[in-house]
């Protein structure tokens, strides 16, 4: 078991969070989640019974509390963040406030020796007819990524951090998200049994949120090496078209996809990424997502959604 840290979770009671903190219990770890609780916090229950778990609501935004809950850790694992397409533009100030702003803020907070994991996003790269690495310049075509890459240009200044340009999230967490790509057209296959795609030539790559949870731990493990890195974190083997999911899910339910012949998807992400870097490190997934789907249809018949879109 590798030695014990103290470590602050941004936005720990969201999707990614609520399976990420109590991964860091189990290996030894002393995890305190700083979370404003704009999204409904049972998520994270099931962790209070833990000696090395502890809560604390408050804001980024707010300086003063974020430094006191800074003080004294080892590593800061910052998820906070208005996430997503539809959420950033519902209130684009916000989103610039709190993924741009806010970053700074917990990078203000911090002493240097204190090592900073930012978790930034593949939108980042906006439609690149290449294969995205590292290297690609950034040309985001969102308010979310637009507001991501400032955050992740101000963490990358910090001494002692490293920044990892996810693959869109997918699969099962105590904090369901339907908003994003194969969660949303599995949820819609499920209830509606009927699916519109629109561009489904389109490109995207995948990795599952328990993968993203191991990735996090692999940077706990392994700071000395990778501060001051970037690296894009999901699978060479799950750079899938639209219509790729949507036959995947198909094969799984007995749902209708309707393949729309005209241009009406706000959201014009289109690239393909190389996931060597963080390879060569040693980091890999391990769950398709052909397994994530047979898991998603599992859980929803289990799960009461009042808003898929809400983040």
């Amino acid at each position: 078991m590798s030695e014990s840290k103290k470590i602050l979770v941004t936005g720990g009671a969201g999707y990614i969070g609520t399976t990420l903190v109590p991964l860091l219990l189990k290996r030894g770890h002393e995890v305190t989640v700083y979370d404003n609780m704009t999204v409904d916090g049972s998520g994270l229950i099931h962790n209070f019974g833990e000696p090395n778990f502890k809560f604390i609501k408050g804001d980024i935004l707010e300086v003063d509390e974020l430094k006191k809950a800074v003080e004294g850790q080892d590593i800061v694992i910052h998820l906070a963040a208005v996430v997503g397409y539809a959420a950033c533009r519902r209130d684009e100030d916000m989103a610039y406030a709190i993924n741009h702003q806010g970053t700074k803020n917990v990078i203000s907070c911090m002493d240097g020796s204190q090592f900073l994991v930012y978790g930034s996003t593949g939108s980042n790269y906006g439609a690149v007819e290449d294969v995205c690495t590292e290297e690609t310049p950034l040309n985001p075509l969102s308010i979310y990524g637009t507001s991501k890459t400032l955050g992740e240009q101000e963490v990358m200044k910090y001494p002692n951090s490293t920044a990892f340009r996810f693959a869109t999230a997918f699969g099962v967490s105590p904090r369901l998200r339907l908003d994003l790509l194969v969660n949303d057209l599995s949820y819609l296959a499920h209830t509606q049994k009927y699916i519109v795609i629109y561009e489904s030539h389109f490109m995207r790559t995948f990795i599952h949120v328990r993968d993203i949870a191991r990735v996090f731990e692999f940077s706990v493990n392994n700071s000395e090496k990778m501060s001051g890195e970037v690296y894009n974190v999901g699978s060479n083997s799950m750079n899938y078209s639209k219509r790729d999911v949507c036959d995947l899910i198909q094969n799984k339910t007995e749902c209708y996809v309707h393949y729309a012949d005209f241009d009406g998807d706000v959201d014009k992400r289109n690239y393909i990424v190389s996931y060597d870097k963080i390879n060569a490190l040693g980091f890999e997934t391990t769950i398709t997502v052909e397994d994530g789907i047979d898991e998603l249809l599992k859980v929803f018949p289990l799960v009461k959604i009042d808003n898929k879109y809400q983040n």
